[in-house]
């Protein structure tokens, strides 16, 4: 039985990645340090993992993780560009210096793929749309460089010393267990608490900036797509769902599902963020027969419903 091993595992992203492995009955690690991952988010699967509580920049961590591991998901990063803007030295003490110490550990314990999650932040301010990814990047934020630098040494430990690695560049990723109390908390989750208590809605900017919004079921998909997909190592794809949406459009969508709408308070635009954001997602889905597998106004019911549900 192989087995799995997935940093970052006890956040918003890796909590449901360690889910669905579980429900093919693999055998997972998590590396977690709780610094953004929540326990309650590994609360159910406590006596069917193995648990190494660590931080990616400690080499030492690092190496025990991969340890008798076949494949390894790499979630944990510090994920905010706002806060990468403020902080860009932790900002790349984790998610460059980490990733280099996963990929490092990785090589010489002889695992089979390492899948990296990187971001559509790489891109930039490119005005052409969709992207592609053949487009040159031109990242604007700390965080942006950060993954983009990960996906050079992915690229590298490929070329050099021939361990296997993927890199999913996500396109803004939603879903249950998103965190929503964070200043660096993701619009959906934001807009959803705002509607749910009747708070109003505040909107960084005119409203008209896009995004190619991605629920969190898709993102998984890909991942454990990429662990077995043949003939993808050293390769960069997109994971999102080829779609594009403003943000105007979107509290259009979540007013109508949870029946109630709130003012809009339009804030200056934040520093880093870009205008436009759109998939071509053609070259995951011819490599790694990747479909996205969840539209986005059913994500946003599910999302909604998880949100009434746990709210408190």
């Amino acid at each position: 039985m192989p087995r799995y091993l997935v940093t970052g595992g006890g956040g918003f992203i890796g909590s449901h990645i360690v889910s669905a492995l579980l429900a093919q009955d693999m055998q997972v690690r998590v590396l977690e340090n709780f610094f953004m991952g929540r326990r309650v988010n590994l609360a159910p699967y406590a006596d069917r993992i193995e648990l190494i509580e660590g931080d990616v920049r400690s080499y030492h961590v690092v190496q025990e993780a991969v340890t008798n591991v076949d494949y390894v998901l790499h979630q944990a990063a510090l994920t905010s560009v706002p806060r990468s803007v403020r902080d860009p030295i932790t900002t790349a003490e984790v998610n460059v210096l980490g990733t280099l110490n996963l990929l490092r550990a990785a090589r010489d314990a002889g695992v089979k793929r390492l899948v990296f999650a990187s971001s559509s932040s790489v891109y930039g301010d490119s005005p052409i749309l969709p992207k592609t990814e053949l487009m040159p990047c031109e990242p604007i934020s700390p965080y942006a460089i950060s993954k983009l630098t990960g996906e050079q040494y992915c690229r590298s430990f490929w070329r050099l010393y021939g361990l296997p690695t993927v890199c999913l560049r996500y396109f803004n990723v939603f879903g249950p267990r998103q965190d929503f109390a964070s200043q660096y908390s993701a619009v959906i989750p934001r807009f959803i608490r705002a509607l749910l208590r009747g708070d109003s809605l505040t909107v960084n900017g005119d409203g008209q900036q896009s995004r190619d919004f991605t629920y969190v079921a898709n993102v998984v998909h890909a991942n454990l797509l990429a662990c077995q997909a043949s003939d993808v190592a050293g390769k960069v794809f997109n994971v999102a769902t080829g779609r594009r949406s403003t943000l105007l459009e979107l509290i259009g969508l979540l007013s109508e599902m949870i029946g109630r709408t709130s003012q809009v308070i339009h804030a200056p635009s934040r520093a880093g963020d870009v205008p436009h954001s759109h998939a071509d997602i053609s070259s995951a889905w011819m490599l790694l027969d990747y479909r996205p597998i969840v539209i986005l106004e059913e994500g946003l019911r599910k999302t909604v419903q998880w949100f009434q549900e746990n709210l408190g």
